[in-house]
């Protein structure tokens, strides 16, 4: 077989083994059999040879195209983080078939669901069994039933919250700690960053704000402030705002200790007791943190904005700064509700501003899904003690209303000085694709069979306000919180890239992420985009040849901190109603397959399943096109969306699994 007769590129795995390899240009994805993938792995890039029609052995999938995986090129990922355990609790049951005999060795059960298998660790040196470790995976051969792997960090006894918060950041590539050339560095700032700071300060090529009413609004727990709000009426019927950000890129400068690490991490996780933040505590929390009453460096975007909140004129540079008041959103809140009290003034005017902002994007289609996050409070232990809906204030919006105007208008702004070319052609933008039409009918299909209608176009088309509309028809309904997931899965995905096609959700033609340069690295290069071009230190143009390796890096490891902060909720979720189990609670469906209900429990939104032999006293079958399990005898049926009594059957911490039965 010549080389132009393989492809090459990236696999997708499914749980059953079953591999999915695109082709591109429209055509239908080839299917690898299980014992054709080669033990590759989700996301491995692989060499396929096409093959004739699969034919399922089963007979409910029609024939279609396939093919064998001839190379693992690349491993998606060579670490995992599991638990140890003795060997002869394989998974599969199958024989380890002479991989290994030492008496030290063990297993890894991995945590991440996609490795199907244990990894064999030969020698487990100190790690005790039912320890938590990282292992690397040092070979697979194709002939063996599972590959071998060497123990690189003990994290601790499974099961301690500490153990397992660690775990679920080392699992997506997150280290805690910083790496020793780093910490050096983070060493001689805490020495030498005040005084730099006071110098360059007095910059005079800074602009000086320091005499602008100016505030940070942030959650009460919050430790770094890289966004402030400064407001001022200009007399003549139009008022100054400027939105302030920290500014990083003057202590973290291309190619050095920090700004390796920042790109390699590429963003901040937040799990339920902690951050692991993109930058150290030196930078994070202090020198560039716009705290309270301490001058500050900023790249800001100045507008003059008049009383409808148009932009008559903006600016955008490097700035001196002096946060007089640090707010929490609900002590901000609480001001405007009082109608008095410290920045009642500046607060009230921001909050007009951005209302009036806000209308004009969604008359522009943008689409208001205000999605609800769940917040876990915690005890000093770590054990979970309440879990809630955040609350989302007229505070949380005005912030959202000036970062989003912000990006949009530095997006803008760097767009025309690029466009014709010269020292700095490239930029980053911040995209979202209009959804897949595919996706759309089936969301459309779905909202149908729960009594709900979204006007889409023939081709499968939708706008944003026909979504709003839709949204706006579930507010306060038990489905809510379902709905709106489902039309969020329904989207694109929102990702970096140096190419713009707009922001469908915002109804945006340009936008960019500028506000968060301490927890997002690519806001980091376009403050240095923003200042190259104000006539700052030029960026090299081998640097900016790696945007487009660096917006898929990033994007990459965006989907990975929001898959750990997920996993950190959900487990801290069934930790939560481990000690209510036979207890009763309100569900909603949220999920219907061959293998029974999805629901969701409204209190804690916590994810549970109903296994079909516990749905009732009945043969149920699965309805795909009405999304229902129907019963064959009683014709009782339970559908996506529909209301459900339950009762908490089993709760499995470490698997971060909940089983429920119905009440009758």
């Amino acid at each position: 077989m010549t080389s132009d007769e393989f492809h090459e590129g990236p696999i997708t795995m499914t749980r059953k083994g079953f591999g999915f390899f695109a082709l591109g240009d429209d055509q239908e994805d080839l299917l690898i059999p299980p014992e054709l993938t080669l033990h590759a792995l989700s996301g491995d890039i692989v060499k396929v040879a096409p093959l004739g029609a699969y034919r399922d052995p089963s007979g409910r999938m029609p024939p279609r195209a396939s093919g064998k995986v001839v190379e693992v090129v690349s491993r998606a990922r060579e670490t995992f983080v599991g638990t140890l355990a003795p060997l002869e609790t394989a998974r599969s049951g199958q024989a380890l078939t002479g991989q290994v005999e030492e008496d030290h060795g063990a297993l890894l059960i991995p945590d991440y669901k996609k490795m199907h298998v244990p990894i064999v660790v030969k020698d487990r040196g100190d790690a005790a069994l039912g320890n938590k470790v990282v292992v690397r995976m040092v070979s697979w051969d194709a002939d063996k039933d599972y590959p071998l792997g060497t123990i690189e960090e003990v994290i601790g006894k499974a099961g301690d919250h500490e153990t397992e918060m660690r775990a679920l950041a080392l699992d997506q590539g997150f280290s805690p700690t910083f790496p020793p050339g780093v910490v050096a560095e983070a060493k001689r700032l805490e020495a030498e960053g005040r005084a730099l700071l006071a110098e360059e300060a007095k910059n005079p090529k800074r602009r000086d704000m320091r005499d602008a009413p100016t505030c940070t609004i942030d959650p009460f727990d919050a430790k770094d402030f890289d966004d402030a709000l400064s407001v001022r009426a200009k007399g003549d019927g139009t008022f100054e705002v400027g939105v302030h950000i920290a500014d990083v890129s003057f202590f973290v400068r291309p190619g050095d200790a920090f700004d390796t690490e920042a790109r390699e991490r590429a963003t901040s996780v937040y799990l339920v007791d902690r951050t692991i933040p993109m930058l150290p505590e030196i930078l994070s929390t202090d020198l560039c943190s716009l705290n309270p009453d301490q001058d500050r460096l900023a790249v800001s975007a100045v507008f003059t904005l008049d009383g409808d909140a148009n932009i008559i004129d903006e600016w955008f540079g490097e700035t001196v700064i002096h946060s007089d008041k640090r707010f929490a959103y609900e002590e901000a809140q609480a001001v405007l509700d009082r109608g008095e009290g410290v920045f009642h003034t500046e607060l009230s005017l921001l909050l007009n501003l951005s209302k009036k902002i806000r209308a004009r994007r969604q008359a522009r289609g943008a689409i208001e899904f205000d999605t609800a996050e769940v917040k876990v409070e915690l005890d000093a232990a770590g054990k979970p003690i309440a879990i809630r809906l955040k609350e989302r204030k007229d505070t949380n919006l005005l912030i959202e209303d000036f970062m989003l105007l912000a990006n949009e208008a530095v997006a803008k702004h760097l767009a025309k000085l690029t466009q014709n070319g010269g020292p700095h052609f490239h930029s980053l933008y911040r995209v979202h694709d209009a959804p897949d039409t595919d996706r759309i009918e089936n969301l459309a299909n779905l909202l149908r069979v729960m009594g709900y209608h979204l006007q889409t176009s023939g081709a499968g088309q939708v706008t944003g306000t026909e979504l709003n509309r839709l949204l706006e028809a579930v507010k306060g309904k038990p489905e809510e919180y379902l709905v709106k997931t489902a039309a969020l899965r329904s989207m694109s995905k929102a990702v970096y890239t140096t190419r713009n096609i707009g922001h469908f959700g915002l109804a945006f033609d340009f936008y960019t992420h500028f506000t968060s340069p301490i927890r997002r690295y690519p806001d980091l290069i376009i403050h240095r985009l923003v200042k190259a071009h104000a006539g700052g230190d030029p960026i090299r143009e081998e640097e900016m040849q790696e945007f487009d390796r660096l917006a898929v890096h990033a994007s990459e490891r965006e989907v990975a901190a929001a898959s750990a902060e997920r996993d950190s909720i959900k487990m801290k979720q069934v930790e939560f109603l481990a000690d209510k189990v036979g207890e009763e609670f309100d569900a909603v469906i949220s999920g219907v397959t061959e293998r029974g209900l999805y629901v969701e429990e409204q209190t804690t939104h916590a994810d549970g399943m109903i296994r079909i032999k516990d749905v009732g006293d009945d043969y149920f079958e699965y309805d795909e096109k009405h999304y229902q399990l129907l019963g064959k005898r009683t014709r009782k049926s339970y559908r996506l969306g529909d209301p459900i009594r339950v009762k908490l059957a089993a709760a499995r911490i470490m698997e971060k699994e909940l089983d429920f039965v119905p009440v009758a």
